[in-house]
């Protein structure tokens, strides 16, 4: 679903029937208000307005990690008509307060992000964003409320109040429509709703093979596409720009199931498929309901030789972890550009022997960490710049961003029930308690290396892993770190493979006809006696 600017229509400055408020009556005020039309009942969540110097595009949209000022402000049961008081010491990104917003002339726009309650069952109660299978994207998320941009003129000196309205609704997403090759469904998960104490979606999106209808009595092997939240056709099968259609349905193609799956959680667009102390039996979900239902509907082979994982970034994470979790079920594992494979290089940070995430201290000079840069050395974006944007989208790992998944998924639940953050999100501090948890429980490294002896001769042939050597997260250092384990193991030896491309950027690794043939290569050398390697191949 994409917000056009035709759309974002409705709003204006307008006067307000305000109500009292909690927030101090001093210093630059930005008042965000809803109206019934918009949303009739009360609604908890968050109120944002977005900056910008320009309306070219709504400056929501302008938001992002070295994007225009974002400023939030958490409410609750906010009614129609009342008003929420975004203040100077509401945390803000990349400016971090309104007062530090110069004096001119901008465009503001008026945001709310509406949350849901979740009692579940273990024993916590949160309000977080509820996924309307958008892909946790708040800003285009179906029951989110925003207004028209309007043009403002700001004072921070002044304590006369700007004042928003958001009166207009994104609608829902209407569910993809299946084609000849391409099929979706999407089943309510028994396990997964129970533990959040409300209705949680899995889905799947299935590439079909040429003349799969003519063959009724062919069985196929399936390649699990794991990455973000898409329902697109995996492969890049419906993309308009890649030649990955004309391939798939050319003679001579081997033939194939291939599958991407949908689990956005609360807290992302993708839940890290794993069992999770703030998430829930996610990992369970998907092997005891998702994958029967995809084996039930499509004419799968059953059998873990035909059962192939690969994915590129989060997904390379995924199809690397659900390779060691599941061992006796998949038959291998392609995983390109993983995030981290070792929490010693959580990107730039060793999170169990550095004392901040964001800053070395030098002792006279406080050198900042790098987020994102290019392959020639640039830098796009710094630690701090990411982990502050996330917090002015949300607190408590609310925002739907990737450093806050990463903490629902790892860590340890706190004491209010949300996430426990393995560093202070203003300064930095890494909590080494917190960090101890996710190297029990997630440390793909560690955990390989010492379950070996058990899990190496089930793994020594199935791991493959590839990533560009200058990637833009510097995931490249995780993959050295487990290449490194990789190399030094005996009983058994790795006999798997590793794979550096000098200079890449993220995300790079086989993709299209390169991963099918890589993917038929290793099937053909590794399928068992009696197995069928003939029957799919027409």
């Amino acid at each position: 679903m994409t917000l056009t600017l035709l759309r974002l229509a409705g709003a204006s400055l307008i006067a307000l029937a305000i109500l009292p408020t909690a927030h101090a009556s001093e210093g630059p005020r930005i008042q965000v208000g809803f109206s019934a039309k918009a949303h009739a009942q009360p609604i908890t969540g968050r109120v944002y307005v977005a900056v910008s110097r320009s309306n070219d595009k709504p400056p929501i949209e302008q938001t992002d990690i070295t994007g225009v000022p974002l400023f939030g402000h958490d409410v609750s049961a906010l009614a129609p008509g009342q008003v929420a008081t975004i203040g100077a010491d509401d945390f803000g990104a990349p400016l971090a307060s309104l007062r530090l917003l110069p004096a001119g002339d901008y465009w503001m726009q008026p945001f709310v992000n509406v949350y849901t309650r979740f009692k579940r069952a273990d024993g916590h109660t949160v309000w977080l964003h509820m996924d309307r299978w958008e892909g946790q994207d708040f800003k285009h998320s179906p029951g989110n409320l925003y207004g028209k941009p309007v043009k403002v003129h700001y004072d921070p000196a002044s304590s006369t109040p700007v004042r928003l309205v958001a009166d207009q609704v994104i609608p829902p997403i209407p569910f993809p429509k299946d084609t000849p090759y391409v099929r979706r469904f999407r089943i309510k998960s028994t396990l997964l709703s129970a533990w959040w104490g409300h209705p949680i979606y899995l889905g799947a999106t299935v590439l079909l093979p040429k003349d799969y209808d003519r063959h009724p009595g062919v069985r196929y092997p399936v390649i699990y596409e794991q990455g973000h939240f898409s329902t697109r056709a995996p492969g890049g099968f419906d993309h308009p720009k890649s030649d990955f259609r004309d391939y798939w349905l050319a003679d001579g193609t081997p033939r194939y199931i291939m599958v991407s799956l949908q689990h956005p959680s609360p807290y992302y667009d993708d839940s890290y498929a794993v069992n999770s102390a703030n998430e829930g039996p996610y990992d369970d979900a998907i092997h005891q309901e998702l994958l029967p239902e995809v084996e039930k509907r499509f004419r799968t082979i059953g059998d873990p030789w035909a059962r192939i994982l690969e994915g590129g970034s989060t997904g390379g994470w995924i199809a690397m972890a659900q390779m060691i979790f599941h061992p006796d079920f998949y038959g291998a594992t392609f995983a390109s550009c993983p995030d981290a494979l070792d929490f010693r290089h959580h990107q730039v940070v060793n999170i169990y022997d550095d004392a901040n995430a964001y800053w070395l201290d030098k002792g006279w000079v406080k050198v900042e960490r790098v987020d994102t840069r290019q392959p020639d050395g640039n830098v796009e974006a710094m630690m701090k710049d990411e982990n502050w944007y996330e917090l002015a989208v949300g607190d408590r790992d609310r925002s739907g961003g990737q450093w806050d998944i990463w903490e629902a998924a790892f860590g340890p639940v706190g004491a209010d029930g949300y996430p426990q953050r393995l560093w202070d999100k203003r300064t930095g501090a890494i909590d080494h308690h917190v960090a101890q948890y996710w190297r029990g429980h997630f440390d793909l490294r560690y955990l390989l290396q010492s379950q070996w002896a058990t899990l190496g001769p089930k793994l020594t042939e199935k791991i493959h892993i590839y990533v560009g050597d200058a990637d833009t997260f510097n995931l490249n250092m995780g993959v050295r770190a487990m290449d490194a384990f990789l190399k030094g193991a005996r009983h058994p030896s790795f006999r798997g493979s590793v794979t550096y491309q000098p200079m890449a950027p993220h995300c790079w690794g086989p993709r299209g006809k390169e991963l099918i043939d890589t993917v038929t290569r290793y099937i053909d050398g590794h399928a068992p006696a009696g197995a069928d390697r003939t029957g799919w191949r027409y």
